[in-house]
């Protein structure tokens, strides 16, 4: 009988920046997220010529975030465990190490 293995996580939080529809800051984050998989950052990021920004990466492992969705396109920053970047790198997407 084979038991399925649980998915692996990064332990902690991943921060970032983002405008409102209505024009507010606003932080949005992500709590122990799944290695390996990419994950679109939601609300206003996720809409065409929108992007989050200033990333936190407070999480125990590595986060590559890409200017584009879907963890596509050559444009991408990785930020080590316990790393931030300034307001002025731009993300859709990320992925976790």
């Amino acid at each position: 009988m084979a038991v399925p293995g649980s998915a692996s996580a990064a332990s902690g939080q991943f921060r970032y920046t983002y405008t409102t529809a209505e024009g507010y800051e606003a932080v949005g984050f992500l709590n122990n997220p799944v290695s390996g998989e990419c994950i679109n950052l939601r609300g206003p990021a996720s809409e065409p010529g929108s992007f989050s920004r200033a990333p936190k990466n407070r999480t125990d492992a590595s986060a590559s975030v890409f200017l584009d969705a879907d963890c596509e396109g050559d444009v991408y920053y990785t930020l080590p465990p316990g790393a931030g970047a300034g307001e002025r790198l731009l993300m859709r997407s990320v992925i976790f190490s």
